[in-house]
């Protein structure tokens, strides 16, 4: 009895041996990595609460909103950011299996065999995620002088709704072709 005891004891010490963190040698300072549990935290905490998430986000957007018209500047920002989220939301609309493209037939192709449920390329949540930092950082860069870069805004959005027109355009007859119906799904 006693041999398995110390047996068991050698393991256990082999084990905290290879878990300890080196003193000096950690890969993030401490305060990084404290930083990182509490964001982890709070993301978690707020998982759950999707009303309340997009709350917070038209909040910034409209702080944001607020905030480029109390400067009268910092349109290249917006442009820049205008684009992200376009990127953003037509990965979000984006199947993440086009039925064309796979190779492999396990699931039916056509609508009258079985229901498939719409698997999107990007998730509500990592969407949402995305949509938020984007936001931040904007915000952000709109209080550094150096990035209100002089342009022609109305240029700026003119280009930016013909893109929106003619990527909404294909993403929407894309999902019409693969007939995938675009059901809000979490």
């Amino acid at each position: 009895v006693v041999q398995g005891h110390s047996a068991r004891y050698k393991i256990v010490a082999s084990m905290e041996f290879y878990t300890q963190e080196i003193q000096g040698c950690s890969s993030k300072p401490e305060f990084l990595r404290s930083c990182e549990v509490k964001i982890q935290y709070l993301y978690d905490a707020v998982t759950p609460h999707a009303v309340g998430r997009w709350c917070f986000t038209v909040f910034l957007i409209l702080f944001y909103i607020l905030r480029i018209f109390i400067t009268q500047g910092y349109h290249l920002v917006t442009y820049v950011m205008g684009i992200f989220l376009l990127n953003r939301l037509v990965d979000f609309l984006s199947p993440k299996i086009v039925p064309e493209s796979s190779t492999d037939e396990v699931l039916p192709t056509k609508s009258s065999e079985e229901f498939r449920p719409f698997l999107r390329q990007l998730s509500e949540l990592k969407f949402w995620n995305s949509c938020t930092i984007c936001l931040f950082i904007s915000i952000i860069c709109t209080y550094w002088s150096f990035l209100d870069i002089p342009v022609v805004w109305p240029i700026l959005v003119m280009y930016f709704v013909i893109l929106f027109y003619l990527t909404m355009k294909r993403q929407i007859s894309t999902n019409m072709a693969n007939e995938t119906l675009m059901v809000m799904t979490t």
